[in-house]
């Protein structure tokens, strides 16, 4: 059984390392949000690719969701002492992922190919392709400072100032990633992960390209609420949606989904909401979505593909 899962950072890791415990690995592709990419020390990250990788490798930072597992932090210690960017923090193991991503992209290879490179590495069996090898940024306005880059946002400002707007600057000419859309349409099942759907999910939409083959499969397409008794399960997902404009609920997350998918799983917790969710045109599966231990990351797993049509 092949199956595509749309993907953003902790929340599709926790998925996809979920779903590779109840079919086989070799057949999951996930296409991974890129607009969250930065330059930092002067290297290439991408800390959504790097998320899910580690996750899948079995050497996430258990205590923070990101970064390698007994990371140290002596090479941010001495950026510190000369007074450089410090407030985003790359552990010294972690730095090595960034300096070979960095010396690939200056020798010419593109980001899937080192992508594939990198978790081939790592030993995975699962498939990760970026959305796009073009570069994709989200650039996010808030108020009384004007637009700023996403890192800024999330990182630096902790998300913890009003957002107005959000844009993805170059997605409107950016191709999918070889392999995207190929994945998206052979795919037996397509899975929209409970990521931020602004920021994670949307910026892989605004690829035209990569939006159509969704749209084309919309009947096939579960999407997985990450907004769970109104609250997002991390990050800023329920602020952004009530900031802009949305509905922070998981039917204000089918709403956005209705173009795109014909069923989303939503929790327990808001099996009330049914139909809300089922007046955005979006089939509701109540299910408990909370991946907080193996077993319940595993019923989960088998609850998305249980939903799927």
């Amino acid at each position: 059984m092949s199956i595509c899962v749309l993907s953003g950072g902790v929340g599709a890791a926790k998925l996809l390392s979920a779903l590779s415990g109840v079919v086989d690995p070799g057949d999951l592709v996930a296409v991974v949000n890129i607009a969250d990419d930065t330059i930092l020390q002067g290297l290439y990250v991408s800390p959504d690719l790097d998320t899910v990788t580690y996750t899948l490798a079995g050497e996430i930072n258990p205590q923070t969701g990101w970064g390698l597992r007994d990371e140290s932090w002596q090479a941010m210690t001495t950026v510190e002492r000369y007074g450089g960017t410090s407030w985003f923090r790359l552990g010294d193991r972690d730095l090595g992922t960034h300096l070979y991503r960095t010396q690939r992209l200056a020798e010419g290879a593109a980001l899937s190919t080192v992508t594939s490179e990198i978790t081939r590495a790592w030993g995975l069996e699962q498939t990760l392709l970026p959305a796009s090898d073009a570069r994709v940024e989200t650039r996010v306005t808030v108020v009384d400072e004007g637009e700023i880059g996403f890192q800024e946002y999330f990182v630096r400002r902790r998300h913890d100032v009003v957002v107005t707007d959000v844009r993805f600057v170059g997605a409107e000419t950016a191709l999918p990633a070889p392999g995207v859309v190929d994945a998206i349409r052979t795919a037996e099942r397509v899975i929209i992960a409970p990521s931020n759907p602004i920021v994670s999910i949307g910026p892989m939409l605004a690829i035209a390209g990569l939006r159509s083959a969704i749209v084309d499969r919309r009947a096939d397409v579960v999407a997985v609420s990450g907004i769970v008794g109104g609250k997002a399960l991390k990050g800023p997902a329920d602020r952004l949606m009530r900031e802009l404009g949305h509905e922070p609920t998981a039917a204000g997350v089918a709403a956005i989904y209705a173009p795109l998918a014909a069923t989303i799983v939503i929790d327990t917790v808001d099996a009330e909401l049914e139909t809300a969710v089922a007046a955005t045109g979006v089939t509701p599966v109540v299910a408990d979505t909370i991946m907080s231990d193996p077993a319940r990351s595993e019923q989960v797993a088998r609850s998305v593909l249980e939903a799927s049509p």
